[in-house]
């Protein structure tokens, strides 16, 4: 009696058993995958188990099997090998990664939006056996990402099970199964299957340092604005192959953008492959929507190529054909950019009135910049219009208020040298002075050559003494800044100092005239007659037409 009832006991215990099994895990086997990754060498570095999360190819698994890869493969439950063709999204932090099989169709698990509570039951789906589910037990769930699920669960890891998806009762998978702290302990882990179903690729995810690690290349983002920034990203993170089939994938996914065939023809034109730039312009006036944009670039690639490569010769191209681009391209939508570039080609045509009448519209526009004024106060200065030049280069240092920024540096330097041409040199060490505030410890021995020389011009005669002798000590091999130094002390009536100054010259350079002529002029000045006429005619005799005024005036 008690026989029968331990076996009615066991047979009702064993029936339970499969009754909490999940029912619907008899196809599952089609969508769990073996997992294998390679690196440059094609030697394995890596396995795990993947499983398809749509019926076009797409499974996630386990992020550090990619680590290094350059390339991957999923076999299936009959044995059948399939590339992984592209990463869809990654996530080092939380160990998972999304990708594409290459293959026509797939079958896949359906992915759970719920959340399962503590101490309910949970299943290993295996690879190539859908009948023998492991079972576990939740022990804890915690959120991350503000809506993901990480499950701490009570189950002894399976070896080689890393990546498995975990089901529920219904048979939707909750997570994918990582490892243990070790073989023996009695809890793994879960990552929410839903956060691995999620990641997309973004435009700057080629910057991304799980991404740069996984040499397998990335799938393209579905938002066009996406996609345009993974194009620039490309153009400096990946290598030419791996630019060239973005590029490629880009057209054949958004054939209506100009973008694409812009990037393609940026590449020919570093060849020097006009043809082909010719080429990709055509085809992008007869596929891409924003035409105005196609005839921007098309101008701008044959200013260009008019600028770097005069010489090679192109007949179909010229700029004044860059011009007719530039000009239908603003006919068709008049964007300030469009305007300012037929701006450029004008000026390298020597047509600087036109030029100078453009500028004058964009400074009404969002284009309004110091870099503006200063291009149009080039105008002004080809057209010898001194007074439109300063009033330009004014309006580009206004743009900054004081105190000054860093930026407004260029502008002030370049506003001082024309203030000296014209001779205000007072006004010109203003700028100096503010030049110099703003670029402190990056100043060479030029800078205070040209400082000394305003301030000589403005018969600011201290000033200039002190820079003549900053550009002598950051410099002083320099022999002009000794003859410089020498010829203020003298004007100056430091005939000492000066005198020390032209023994100084004459030790640097002594088959020169400077330093002679200047030790002889100090020399008559002090009385000594006899030594300073002697020095003055060596000065003479090296061709110092000068020293023959001194010697005459002092004889």
């Amino acid at each position: 009696m008690k026989k029968e009832i331990l076996i009615i006991f066991l047979l009702i215990l064993f029936s339970l058993t499969i009754i909490s099994q999940p029912s619907n895990t008899k196809k599952t086997v089609r969508s769990v995958l073996q997992l294998k990754t390679f690196d440059e060498r094609d030697n394995l570095i890596g396995n795990s188990i993947a499983f398809y999360v749509d019926e076009n190819g797409s499974a996630v698994s386990c992020c550090q099997p990619f680590l290094g890869a350059y390339r991957a493969v999923v076999i299936d439950y009959e044995g059948k090998e399939y590339a992984v063709d592209q990463i869809i999204g990654g996530s080092e932090i939380y160990d998972v990664v999304k990708f594409q099989v290459s293959t026509k169709k797939s079958t896949p698990l359906v992915v759970s939006t719920g959340t399962v509570a503590d101490g309910s039951p949970l299943w290993m789906l295996s690879y190539r056996d859908g009948k023998n589910l492991r079972k576990a037990s939740v022990r804890k769930s915690e959120k991350f990402a503000s809506s993901y699920d990480y499950y701490t669960l009570a189950m002894t890891m399976p070896e080689h099970a890393m990546g498995s998806p975990m089901v529920d009762e219904r048979g939707q998978v909750v997570g994918l199964l990582q490892p243990s702290a070790n073989k023996i302990d009695t809890l793994c882990y879960a990552v929410s299957a839903r956060f691995a179903d999620s990641l997309k690729i973004q435009g700057l995810s080629l910057n991304d340092a799980t991404m740069r690690s996984i040499h397998i290349r990335k799938a393209l983002p579905e938002q066009l604005d996406q996609a345009v920034l993974m194009l620039y990203v490309g153009s400096s993170s990946l290598d030419s192959l791996g630019y060239v089939d973005l590029i490629e994938r880009f057209i054949h996914r958004f054939p209506k953008a100009h973008d694409g065939y812009q990037h393609r023809a940026e590449l020919a034109f570093n060849r020097q492959d006009f043809a082909g730039v010719q080429r990709d312009m055509e085809e992008a006036l007869r596929q891409a929507d924003n035409k105005a944009a196609v005839h921007y670039s098309y101008g701008r690639f044959i200013y260009q190529k008019e600028l770097l490569y005069p010489k090679v010769d192109y007949p179909a191209w010229s700029l004044e054909k860059a011009l007719q681009e530039e000009q239908e391209a603003y006919k068709l939508d008049a964007q300030p950019i469009y305007r300012y570039q037929q701006a450029l080609i004008l000026y390298v045509q020597k047509k600087y009135q036109e030029t100078s009448d453009i500028y004058e519209e964009l400074f009404s526009t969002t284009l309004r910049s110091a870099n503006l004024f200063y291009e149009a106060s080039k105008c002004r200065e080809a057209l010898n219009d001194t007074v439109g030049q300063i009033a330009l280069l004014d309006s580009a240092v206004n743009t900054f208020s004081r105190p000054f920024v860093q930026q407004a540096a260029p502008f002030l330097l370049v506003r001082a040298k024309t203030l000296i041409d014209v001779g205000d040199f007072r006004k010109a060490v203003l700028d100096l002075n503010d030049y110099e505030s703003l670029m402190k410890g990056r100043l060479s021995d030029g800078f205070y050559y040209l400082r000394y020389q305003a301030e000589l011009g403005g018969k600011m005669y201290q000033q200039a003494l002190d820079d003549i002798a900053k550009a002598q000590t950051m410099r002083p091999e320099h022999d002009i800044y000794y003859s410089e130094q020498a010829s203020l002390q003298l004007r100056v009536g430091l005939i000492d100092e000066a005198m020390a100054t032209a023994n100084q010259l004459i030790g640097m350079v002594p088959d020169q005239s400077d330093g002679y002529l200047f030790l002889g002029i100090a020399q008559c000045i002090k009385g000594n007659k006899k030594d300073g006429l002697l020095n003055l005619k060596k000065a003479e005799q090296m061709g110092d037409t000068q020293a023959t005024d001194f010697i005459k005036k002092y004889q």
